[in-house]
């Protein structure tokens, strides 16, 4: 793997496709302003289209403030709706994985936690990196992992309890040096940064159905296209953003382990979860916190979720990846391997490569299908 040109490719990428925002947001604020114009010209256009008057005979007037007044709508959403999402993240990355039924370690009772520090102290201290507050999710029994912060002072790395049950320390230690590197390069909050405007482009939505609820189709449907189709061209670009990082945090991975069987062999277990949703379905928490499965961190996570009848729709289905916030697993494989050697699925084991089993029966070790 050429981590170097990976690293510089995802970041490349990034920053285009973050001006790409920049450009949709100022898009729609003309396309409303456009749409809302376009409005008090219909009466004008009926009359030419049903009479004798010619266009210019026509007069349109505007309302005072007409062109501040479409802005400022489009601002007040935008940024209402980035100020409402940070506001998930203000209270610091501890607040959040303590909402989602993380907690701290407990290293004196439990070997494999106490391992997990000790990896957090080696690569912090090898990347020159802030040590954050590393945590467990104890109901999640699958393999996931996710880092949180608003600022340096109250980053936290959250891993499920599978990950620490099904891993080895290399494995492990591939996913702790992902998290770290999204903390390194500020995923998180340009994760939520998006994610605001986007929110913001989705109340835009709701602000014209809210019109044709009271009965002004003329004003409010038009509000509801452009907000709509902003919303979805805004998410497709955001899905981007977060796959392109998630490029990164891989090649950085693999980078600072100089290991790619660490991550590796973690997106390859992964693979298992993906073959097997109802098995994989059945290491996932039940009651009480949402942990992983909360919107609050979907986009931060190591592994996509899903719940089971979305694991069939995506992976089984083939279902709307330029929508997904992290690549394929078999996309990031490859380029943790190289594109021309293929990678098998791996399934949960634990340390000492006996089956990790949650029903009675043993589980297959081939894709579905296979003979």
């Amino acid at each position: 793997m050429n981590f170097w040109d990976f690293q510089a490719s995802a970041r490349r990428r990034t920053w285009g496709l973050v001006a790409a925002f920049a450009l949709l947001v100022l898009g729609i604020a003309v396309g409303v302003h456009l749409v809302l114009a376009l409005v008090f010209w219909t009466p004008a256009l009926v009359a030419v289209l049903f009479s004798q008057l010619r266009l210019e005979q026509v007069a349109v007037h505007y309302p005072a403030g007409f062109l501040a007044t479409n802005i400022g709508i489009v601002s007040l959403m935008v940024l209402g709706g980035a100020w409402i999402k940070r506001s998930n993240l203000r209270q610091g990355g501890l607040h959040l994985a303590r909402q989602l039924g993380a907690r701290e370690l407990r290293p004196s009772v439990s070997h494999a936690e106490q391992q997990y520090q000790n990896i957090v102290d080696e690569l912090c201290i090898a990347a020159g990196a802030q040590r954050p507050q590393a945590m467990v999710l104890p109901r999640d029994r699958s393999l996931n992992a996710f880092a949180a912060a608003w600022e340096a002072e109250d980053a936290v790395i959250v891993v499920s309890m599978g990950a620490l049950e099904y891993l080895s320390r290399d494995e492990l230690k591939g996913v702790v040096a992902h998290e770290l590197s999204h903390l390194h390069e500020g995923d998180t909050r340009l994760n939520m940064e998006l994610a605001g405007y986007v929110f913001g482009l989705e109340m835009l939505f709701n602000y014209g159905r809210d019109w044709v609820e009271r009965g002004v189709s003329l004003f409010g449907r038009p509000l509801m296209a452009v907000g709509w189709l902003g919303w979805l061209a805004a998410q497709a670009l955001k899905a981007a953003v977060s796959r392109q990082r998630e490029y990164l945090a891989d090649a950085r991975a693999v980078q600072w382990t100089r290991n790619p069987d660490g991550l590796g062999r973690v997106l390859r277990k992964a693979l298992w979860q993906q073959d097997y949703p109802l098995q994989a379905d059945a290491l996932q928490p039940r009651g009480g916190a949402a942990g992983a499965y909360s919107p609050l961190v979907e986009h931060m996570l190591l592994l996509e979720v899903h719940s089971i009848e979305e694991m069939h729709d995506f992976w089984h289905l083939g279902g709307a990846r330029w929508l997904a916030s992290h690549p394929s697993l078999e996309a990031r494989i490859a380029r943790i391997y190289g594109e021309d050697e293929a990678r098998e699925a791996l399934p949960l084991q634990d340390p000492d490569q006996r089956w990790v089993n949650p029903f009675s029966a043993p589980l297959p070790q081939g894709k579905p299908g296979a003979s």
